[in-house]
């Protein structure tokens, strides 16, 4: 049995072809993903009405998670907090309520081209200041 050498290894078709399905899946998972715009949620409710409205609740709810623990986060490296519960309750049916009355109260506040997060860190942090 003959053993390739390593020049003949490294240019082979298939060998580069592998290098780039490496890559790409290492850059999906150390590239962070990108915040759904207002805009994008609007779409997505209008897509599906029995499934879109889901979809967009489980969103919100996502999204109000990830506000509160990318805050926590924050907080933990020396922020200054502006996201106070003191033990009141936040509830993942909170989240619809929380964004459509930030919408409203700062409607020209937000473009559609913002995200979706940034609606709920600011209405979490207006409805539970320190």
């Amino acid at each position: 049995m003959r053993t390739k050498n390593l020049s003949t290894f490294l240019f082979t078709p298939r060998s580069w072809l592998r290098a780039l399905c490496v890559l790409a899946i290492g850059a999906s998972v150390v590239l962070p993903a990108t915040a759904m715009s207002i805009r994008e949620l609007r779409a997505l409710e209008k897509s599906d009405k029995k499934q879109g409205e889901n979809y967009v609740r489980y969103y919100l709810v996502g999204a109000m998670e990830g506000a509160l623990e990318a805050h926590a986060q924050g907080v933990r490296y020396g922020a200054k907090p502006a996201i106070c519960l003191n033990g009141r309750k936040l509830e993942p049916r909170m989240a619809q309520s929380l964004y459509t009355t930030e919408l409203q109260r700062n409607a020209g506040v937000y473009e559609a081209d913002m995200p979706v997060p940034l609606v709920l860190t600011n209405a979490l942090a207006t409805v539970y200041p320190c």
